[in-house]
């Protein structure tokens, strides 16, 4: 019988999953008032115990864009979870997230094509 090969995970591969998973964390921190700041690239790659350049470039080659893409996308899915489930207002979620309104309505609008509320109004459609 062949022995059954064994994947290991590659340093890179380690150290993405690691950036993607503190990012969750980091996220849900925010959403239950842990933490009440959103942490700088440069904070997340120390508390990761890499440097900046190191964590954007490995993330850049491994995955084929900068870590701040994941970034947002991960604020994004946060907040179109917050939108669909619970029914606090937009600037209420803004703020939780660490944004401006104005500015988080425009952001959201930017990687969705929708403003919040009009997010949340299709959500409640279906």
């Amino acid at each position: 019988m062949k022995k059954a090969e064994q994947h290991t995970t590659s340093r890179p591969e380690e150290i993405a999953q690691r950036y993607l998973q503190f990012l969750d964390r980091h996220l849900e921190d925010l959403v239950q008032g842990r933490v009440t700041e959103m942490l700088q690239l440069r904070q997340i790659a120390a508390a990761l115990y890499i440097s900046h350049y190191h964590l954007t470039d490995t993330v850049k080659q491994l995955l084929g864009h900068h870590p701040c893409h994941f970034y947002d996308q991960k604020i994004i899915s946060k907040a179109k979870e917050m939108l669909a489930g619970t029914s606090l207002p937009v600037a209420d979620i803004a703020l939780t997230l660490t944004y401006d309104p104005s500015n988080f309505s425009k952001f959201f609008k930017k990687f969705t094509g929708q403003t919040p509320g009009d997010y949340r109004k299709a959500q409640q459609a279906y």
